[in-house]
Formats: C-alpha cells, structure tokens, sequence
C-alpha cells in the first residue's frame, strides 16, 4: 500500500486545498487505509507550509471524527518535522479555542462553547506530547504578554479584543499546556 498522491501537499497549497486535502487524509486514516508512515509523509508535507500547516490544523482539531482525540504516531512524528510552523499554530489555537469558550458560553451557545473546548483539548494534547522547545518558548512568550500587556503577542491579543475574562483563561490555557 503507497500513499496516493493526491494525499501529498505542493509547497504552494492554498489554505482552501489544506483543509480538503486534510478531510481526504481524515477520511483514509478513519477507514484505517493507510500505515503510519503514509500518514507521516502526508502531514509533513502540509505543515511544511503556513498555508497547509493552518489548513491542517484548522480541519484536524475541529473533525468531528476521534483521529485528534489520540494522535497517532505518524502525526505526532509529521508534526516534529516543522517546529517553527507548528509550534505557533499550536499554541495560538490554544489560546483562541480557550478565549472562544468564554465568549460562546456568554452568549449560551453551549454547543459552539462544547466545540471550542474541544480544540482547546486537542491542543493541549498535541503540545504535551510533541514536547517541542517551541512550544515552550512561545508560551512563554504569549504568557509574559497577557502579564506585561506589552511583548511579542500583545499584538495578537488586541487584534482579537480579547477581554481580561479570556486572557485569564488564556492564559490558564497555556499554563496548563507546558505544565
């Protein structure tokens, strides 16, 4: 069994075809279609790119199918491939599945709150296995920020209004993220 190609990501991927290509992928991987260094190409061959690596993930945390839930081995390997493009992916859906779980719940949109913190999950999850020293450095980073108002992703921050409610549970986010 070999990957099929239309599995394996261009370096010139739109966001767009990232996110079908990453529901084709899903859907291979649910019916137990390929082996787990397929998977791994495939992954690292999206997350290589900032458009296929948001794709990916945008499509990945969000499915409504288990695969996130326990990633398998050739995802967790595929995302250790690019740590400068994964790490601040990871950690700023983090932060923005967390701020989202307030704002939804304010409005008592329970199931969009339930959905949210599901991603929040799923990346916690995600930068606790890969254990990447850049994750750790832009927690860090985003944590000192939510402290200081001031720093690397005070930017980050404004740009999406976020209130002090979802900066405190930001920043519990990703405090219990990197332990």
């Amino acid at each position: 069994m070999s990957i099929p190609s239309s599995l394996l990501a261009s370096e010139s991927i739109t966001f767009e075809e990232a996110i079908e290509l990453t529901q084709s992928l899903l859907s291979f991987m649910e019916a137990d279609r390929l082996l787990q260094a397929d998977i791994e190409q495939a992954v690292a061959s999206l997350v290589k790119t900032q458009n296929g690596a948001r794709g990916f993930f945008v499509t990945y945390l969000t499915d409504d199918r288990q695969e996130a839930d326990r990633p398998s081995p050739g995802v967790v390997e595929a995302l250790r491939s690019a740590p400068e493009i994964v790490a601040e992916l990871l950690v700023k859906n983090l932060a923005m599945s967390a701020a989202m779980v307030v704002h939804h719940s304010r409005q008592q949109k329970e199931e969009m709150a339930a959905r949210s913190a599901r991603v929040q999950e799923r990346s916690r999850n995600l930068i606790q296995i890969l254990q990447m020293p850049a994750c750790q450095t832009i927690a860090s980073q985003m944590l000192e920020s939510l402290q200081d108002a001031n720093g690397e992703y005070e930017e980050f921050f404004r740009r999406w209004g976020y209130d002090d409610e979802q900066k405190l549970a930001i920043g519990s986010a990703v405090r219990s993220a990197i332990g």
